[in-house]
């Protein structure tokens, strides 16, 4: 059965709501009323019915990775054995249960997966690799890129 993405018709209105909650998800309805020009009613009721939609579907703190010790960020690239359901359903029940995988991506061209990994340094880094993430059956070969800086960073989605 093939599942066909509903799109949801957002306005202007929603526009402005949604870059105010990209940018702040603490705001007050109170204050986000006043910032798109509509009373606190009909603003949370458009807010409800963007989170009953699926169009807002969680909101998040942004931790500084630093601050909390979290050094090492790196991409790896991930090659499978075989590329088939069985193999890629393996792969994915493993590597959710790693809580340093923060992005698992899968793709095209040279390698199968494109995985976001953190951890607190090198060793730690070198010990997941070595006992998680290289032992899963399934991993023909693995190629990782270690960021050394970020420029850009942005989780806002600019809405068309």
């Amino acid at each position: 059965m093939k599942i066909k993405a509903s799109k949801v018709k957002i306005d202007g209105t929603d526009r402005k709501i949604l870059d105010i909650l990209q940018s702040n998800a603490k705001i007050t309805n109170s204050q986000l009323s006043k910032d798109i020009g509509l009373s606190p009613a009909p603003t949370l009721e458009r807010v409800k019915k963007m989170e009953a939609s699926g169009i807002i579907n969680s909101y998040h703190a942004k931790l500084d990775m630093k601050k909390v010790g979290l050094d090492v960020h790196t991409f790896v690239q991930i090659s499978l054995k075989g590329h088939n359901k069985s193999n890629i359903d393996s792969f994915l029940s493993k590597i959710n249960k790693i809580p340093e995988v923060i992005e698992c991506h899968h793709v095209t061209g040279s390698c199968d997966f494109i995985l976001k990994i953190i951890s607190s340094d090198i060793q730690s880094y070198q010990k997941l690799m070595m006992e998680k993430v290289s032992e899963i059956d399934v991993v023909d070969s693995l190629q990782s890129m270690v960021i050394l800086s970020t420029f850009k960073d942005s989780k806002v989605i600019p809405i068309p």
